[in-house]
Order: C-alpha cells, then sequence, then structure tokens
C-alpha cells in the first residue's frame, strides 16, 4: 500500500534499502545469519527497523490491536487492576510495569481511567515503561505528557533491582514480534535443523543449516512416537529471547501478576499439526504475506506466542501455575464486575458497545487472542 505522501514513500524506500544492506553487509561478513537476528534487525534496528517508525497500527497502518478500537480496552484493564491492588497492595507504594507501550495510548488510556476514578490509587501509583528505542520514548513522553509525575522509564526488564516489583507488570502484542529460529525437522536423522538467512543473486534466501549452539536445550522435545510421523520438513520456532524475558519479569516480580495478552497456543512440545509450515507470517497494509524476507523493515514480522513455553519459564523462576483465558472471556468477566459497580465506571453508549464487540466478539478479537497470568 503506497503511502499518499510520494516523498515519505522514496523517504521510506532509501530507509529499506539502507536495513537491507546492512543485513547484507552481516551476513558476507558473519555468513548465513539466523532468522532471529533478521527479524530482530527488521523490527527493531535502530532508525530504520519496522517499528522504529510510527504509524503502523490501525485503519491507516498495517495491522489492527485491541487499543486502537478505542479506549475501552484500556479502561477495563484498569478496572481490573485497581482490583488487583486493592486486594492484595492496599497500602503503600505500587508499580505497573507496562512492556512493548509502542506510542504510550495504553498506557494514557489506563492512567487517565484510574485519575478519573481512582485517584486514591493514582497517589501511590509508579507506572514504569520498559523500552529500550530512543524513538519510541520519545512518541510515549509525549503521548503521557500529562502524567509525567507518574510515568518512569527503564531500558530492560532486568534494570529492577531490590525490592523488586510490588504490583502488575504485563504487555498487549508483545511477545508475538520477539525474535524467533525457525526450524524444520529431519525425518531421515531425527532431528532439527535450523533455517538461515544468506544472500543469492543479490536477494535473501533460505538455507537449511544445523542448529548453533546457543540453542543446546530449546528445541522442542520429540519423543520416539512422534518421531516416527512427525512429517520431513515440518516447521516450527522457538523464541529463547521470548522466554528469558518472562523470567527475568517473575524474577523481579516479588508481589503482584505477571500477564501478557496475545495470540498463540499452549502445546508442551510447541509443534502443531495443524501449522506444518509454523506460524510465521508478515503483514502489510492489512493484508498477510509469508514471503518474510522481502522488504525488511517494510513489513511486520510476527509468530504465535507459546503460551505453556512462557508459564514454565515463569515457575522456573519462582511464579506460580499460570491461568490462560481466551480475550474475551477474561473482559467479559471484567465487565460483569463494573455492571455490579457501575458508578465505578463510565455509562457505556453505542460506540462503547461497539467497541467491547471487537473485543470481545468470537469472530473479531475475542477468540483469537489469550491472557496468560502468573502469580
Amino acid at each position: 500500500m503506497l503511502p499518499s505522501d510520494s516523498s515519505k514513500f522514496h523517504a521510506d524506500c532509501k530507509l529499506m534499502n539502507e536495513l537491507a544492506r546492512e543485513i547484507r553487509r552481516q551476513i558476507e561478513s558473519d555468513g548465513p545469519v539466523t532468522f532471529a537476528r533478521f527479524m530482530e534487525m527488521a523490527l527493531y534496528a535502530p532508525g530504520f527497523g519496522y517499528y522504529e517508525r510510527p504509524e503502523r497500527i490501525g485503519r491507516d497502518g498495517d495491522f489492527f490491536t485491541s487499543v486502537s478500537t478505542g479506549p475501552l480496552f484500556g479502561q477495563l484493564l484498569a478496572f481490573q487492576f485497581a482490583e488487583w491492588v486493592d486486594s492484595e497492595l492496599p497500602e503503600g507504594k505500587f508499580q505497573v510495569v507496562e512492556a512493548g507501550a509502542h506510542d504510550g495510548r495504553l498506557a494514557a488510556d489506563i492512567l487517565d481511567w484510574l485519575g478519573r476514578y481512582r485517584p486514591d490509587l493514582v497517589s501511590r501509583l509508579e507506572y514504569f515503561l520498559v523500552e529500550s528505542s530512543a524513538a519510541r520514548r520519545a512518541w510515549q513522553e509525549k503521548t503521557l505528557r500529562p502524567w509525567t509525575q507518574n510515568v518512569k522509564w527503564v531500558s530492560s526488564i532486568g534494570d529492577f533491582g531490590e525490592p523488586g516489583i510490588s504490583g502488575i507488570v504485563f504487555s498487549n502484542e508483545f511477545f508475538d514480534a520477539f525474535p524467533v529460529h525457525r526450524l524444520a525437522w529431519d525425518a531421515q536423522q531425527s532431528r532439527w535443523r535450523e533455517w538461515r538467512v544468506v544472500m543469492a543473486q543479490d536477494t535473501f534466501a533460505w538455507k537449511l543449516d544445523m542448529p548453533a549452539g546457543a540453542l543446546d536445550g530449546r528445541l522442542p522435545a520429540v519423543p520416539p512416537e512422534l518421531a516416527a510421523v512427525l512429517p520431513d520438513g515440518f516447521i516450527t520456532e522457538v523464541s529463547p529471547a521470548a522466554l528469558d524475558w518472562w523470567g527475568a519479569a517473575g524474577a523481579a516480580l516479588r508481589r503482584g501478576k505477571l500477564l501478557t495478552i496475545d495470540y498463540g497456543f499452549s502445546a508442551e512440545n510447541g509443534l502443531r499439526p495443524d501449522r506444518p509450515q509454523g506460524s510465521l507470517r508478515a503483514f502489510a497494509g492489512h493484508h498477510v504475506s509469508d514471503d518474510l524476507l522481502a522488504q525488511p523493515g517494510e513489513q511486520d514480522l510476527t509468530a504465535d506466542v507459546n503460551f505453556f513455553a512462557l508459564e514454565k519459564a515463569g515457575r522456573a523462576a519462582g511464579l506460580g501455575p499460570g491461568h490462560l483465558i481466551r480475550q474475551s472471556k477474561f473482559l467479559t468477566q471484567i465487565v460483569a464486575k463494573i455492571q455490579a459497580r457501575p458508578e465505578g465506571f463510565a455509562p457505556w453508549d453505542r460506540k462503547t458497545a461497539r467497541q467491547f464487540q471487537t473485543l470481545a466478539h468470537p469472530e473479531q478479537l475475542g477468540h483469537r487472542f489469550q491472557v496468560l497470568i502468573q502469580y
């Protein structure tokens, strides 16, 4: 989809070409790169990556999110967060830590609701955004200017030292954009191989290779009975970086809840018969593509989240068992609580009702997205 401003289009092409040249230089210098490295650069390379430029979300962007439907999503989360804090952290300072905040719109929706309906909590609140990108932090600072006294930034979830976090650590559509390694099953050798990215005739291309030592202990387990029937070339993905992040968040959380909202699955071994080619896909202009190597920096790259693996990483970090629930049910339960206490929420109009339908209807966002919560 071409931008309406031709000067912007030519600038974007220049950025895209710069990023492609940088990836090519790395391949020529170091040899084939993992798709995880390609994906990391395509999405997050400073100045050039897909998420380093605004206007990617919504009707005029490449995809919709729960946040882009309107403020209701953040308001419902704020109501639920307030209830959790009331029951578990009734006194003293508490933290809400958001990762993957993009331009800060969700944080603003949450803080606006708290400021209107729960100013008693705002006076105790420290709202942290985990953000390593200077560009995204600048967008967030602009969006959250009315809340500068409550909002703080850290570059990494590992930046929280003692006494750690007491409150809520959360993200929305964060883990689906973590870099993933793309694996293929070698039925003859009963082992995993890894798809890497190479140059072929001035074009990015795939090359099947052996996994590097960095994936030792991270490859999907394939018991003998499954190995006997798993098709040759079956593709799946693993994201050690996502598991490390969730584990670090669990370790930093001293009291409270860790949750993420995203699309994914909960199979123990991460192998899905319905996805023999894996779950990776690209988005541009609200169209999905399987050409993952095209136009780095100009299309979104995403993969389904392995909630089972995240929950396991959380338990290894000291958290309790996880609770996985569809977004539709999660939000409907919040609305039921609001109906019991209608004075704590603005009256619903048609616009609000339409937002909720988009968020909760099985044929829209309600069925596809799930919420993982650990305590």
